[in-house]
């Protein structure tokens, strides 16, 4: 192979190079504002679900939780709010687990939605199921602890997914409800970290 050989296969290399970038430049600046929406309305519709007679979720502020950048809403019925929604991290077996936790005007539990994670199939997934998301309804923070058995007061472990049973309850859930009691209901700071 002469020079000559090397400097040709070393330009189309180049161009092909060069191509491929400016196709996937394109590609990128086209589809990220589509992105973009989607994220958009597939968050109303999560919000729409936690408390479905809103009118709107007004945001109020982010926090930080496991360095992960989180969002609160106020839910608004007219001008009147009748309760909050946080977004909030717990950390699991094998990922953080995206969770989004709605509370009543008195700061208890109404419902939570699993938004994302990586957890066991067939034991850490687990947290997705009606069953153990249910029990969440009208908890108050006293009541968001993790118990191995039966428990009504509070949240019973999935069995075999323990870790993931108290990354959600007492980590994402139980620190998410506190931090719109100690914000919100105690007038505090909108923009602040939470460090687990």
């Amino acid at each position: 192979m002469t020079g000559k050989d090397i400097i040709k296969i070393t330009l189309n290399l180049v161009i092909v190079y060069l191509i491929g970038g400016l196709i996937l430049a394109v590609v990128y600046a086209k589809s990220s504002p589509i992105i973009f929406q989607n994220n958009v309305k597939a968050e109303q519709n999560t919000l729409k679900k936690l408390i479905p007679d809103a009118d709107r979720f007004d945001k109020m502020g982010e926090w930080t939780i496991h360095d992960k950048h989180a969002k609160y809403f106020a839910a608004k019925k007219g001008e009147e709010t009748t309760g909050h929604i946080i977004q909030s991290f717990g950390k699991g077996y094998s990922s953080y687990i995206n969770t989004f936790v709605a509370v009543d005007k008195d700061y208890k539990v109404q419902k939570i939605e699993i938004l994302a994670h990586g957890e066991t199939p067939g034991l850490g997934d687990e947290i997705e199921t009606d069953w153990f998301k249910n029990q969440f309804k009208n908890k108050g923070i006293e009541h968001l602890k993790v118990i191995k058995g039966e428990t009504q007061e509070d949240i019973q472990a999935i069995s075999g997914a323990t870790i993931s049973s108290r990354a959600v309850t007492e980590d994402a859930v139980k620190n998410g409800v506190k931090f719109l009691m100690d914000t919100v209901k105690e007038g505090g700071n909108a923009n602040v970290q939470h460090q687990q």
